[in-house]
């Protein structure tokens, strides 16, 4: 599934020419970074940390092999990243920049013990390019299971309840998270599990994260 995000609010490529629209204050997006993903939740008194997969910045390192990690109730399996620059005009110096990360077979089995889902990602990819005059991103995913379909295009910050058969909440999908901080930059996280006090977990799950901004 190919998802589309716009400055006007539509979900999959997200396009930022110019001044973007303000935000609530967050974390300002990097120039030409991307990952696979990230997590950091407690359940039953243990901590489980998985730093973020596949790191890669157009600064260094500029491409990255990250291998299959598995912790109690999560695994991701390993994917690529790449942050590339390239000149367009050697006249002018212009560059343009590509930040991708790709992912595979995710699986987050926490929520299981509490009647949740399992949940299942196949793949997944997202990616970020500037130039002089613009910014853009995008993400994709196939093969998930376990959290509700979102509509297609998928709005801005779409949340995908997850629950117990008796329709209590243990965790909310956080579907095409966006930072447009004014300047052109772009941040964008394709999806971030939220847990709920319901679930006997806290902390978060982040999958595919990118996010750059206008070259010099």
């Amino acid at each position: 599934m190919r998802t589309i995000a716009r400055r006007a609010g539509l979900a999959g490529t997200l396009l930022v020419a110019g001044l973007a629209v303000a935000v609530p204050a967050q974390a300002a997006p990097q120039p030409g970074v991307a990952q696979i993903g990230s997590a950091d939740f407690t359940k039953a008194g243990s901590t489980i940390s998985v730093p973020a997969q596949g790191k890669c910045s157009v600064a260094g390192p500029k491409t990255t092999t990250a291998q299959s990690v598995s912790k109690t109730g999560i695994t991701f399996g390993g994917g690529t990243s790449s942050c590339t620059t390239a000149v367009t005009d050697p006249k002018t110096d212009a560059t343009t920049t590509t930040s991708t990360a790709t992912g595979k077979n995710f699986e987050l089995s926490a929520l299981v013990s509490a009647g949740g889902p399992r949940i299942k990602l196949s793949t997944f990819k997202v990616t970020c390019t500037a130039t002089h005059a613009q910014t853009n991103a995008g993400w994709t995913y196939g093969g998930m299971s376990g959290i509700p379909n979102p509509p297609s295009p998928v709005p801005v910050g779409y949340v995908a309840p997850l629950k117990k058969s008796n329709g209590t909440v243990l965790a909310n999908a956080v579907f095409n998270i966006q930072n447009l901080p004014g300047d052109g930059s772009i941040g964008l996280t394709m999806l971030r599990i939220n847990f709920l006090p319901a679930s006997g977990i806290s902390g978060q799950v982040i999958l595919g994260h990118t996010s750059c901004s206008p070259t010099p």
